[in-house]
């Protein structure tokens, strides 16, 4: 007799965690690794940065994936100074405040910025509040765990200042100035 098992959403989760795979990108701007699964990329770190590999048990295997190769040729296209037209598929996990202001930075178009205050409005607006804490957002923007793709180095102070970038603010303003001088 064979048992069915349904996985529920907790054991989903978990079983994602156990079946995560890394994989090595060397960047113009440092080394980098990139975490997934067979779906999609759940993570992407300068080495060393700030909560690099927060959501990875620690059990990971190195193999190389097809999300791996997307990611290598996005991150090869935009680090020759281009904007890809194809992003590999992405899966961050996060709380679902982080979801939202993930997927806002996602609308920021290449090469241009936003304030944390201005992705803390729109943000308001789309859940109907009258207004929300840029820092709240400055905190989710900090957690986002694929950097460059998921584009969180677009934002600067409401004064145009460079602030705040897991990577470092060298890394930030390395990649403003590829983007501003890339063939877009």
């Amino acid at each position: 007799m064979y048992q069915i098992r349904l996985l529920n959403d907790c054991d989903k989760e978990k079983e994602e965690k156990m079946n995560q795979y890394l994989w090595k990108y060397q960047s113009p701007m440092g080394g980098m690794t990139m975490a997934g699964n067979q779906e999609a990329l759940t993570g992407l770190w300068f080495d060393g940065q700030k909560y690099f590999g927060q959501n990875l048990s620690g059990k990971e295997t190195m193999m190389f994936l097809p999300v791996f190769e997307q990611t290598k040729n996005w991150l090869d296209l935009y680090f020759s100074g281009g904007n890809p037209s194809f992003t590999p598929l992405l899966k961050p996990q996060g709380s679902a405040f982080r979801q939202d202001v993930w997927e806002l930075l996602k609308g920021i178009p290449y090469g241009e910025t936003r304030t944390y205050g201005q992705i803390a409005d729109t943000l308001a607006k789309k859940r109907g509040l009258p207004h929300m804490s840029a820092q709240a957002v400055g905190g989710a923007v900090g957690h986002n765990p694929i950097s460059i793709i998921i584009p969180c180095h677009r934002l600067v102070g409401s004064n145009g200042s460079l602030t705040g970038y897991a990577g470092g603010i060298d890394k930030k303003a390395g990649l403003l100035a590829l983007e501003r001088s890339g063939t877009g």
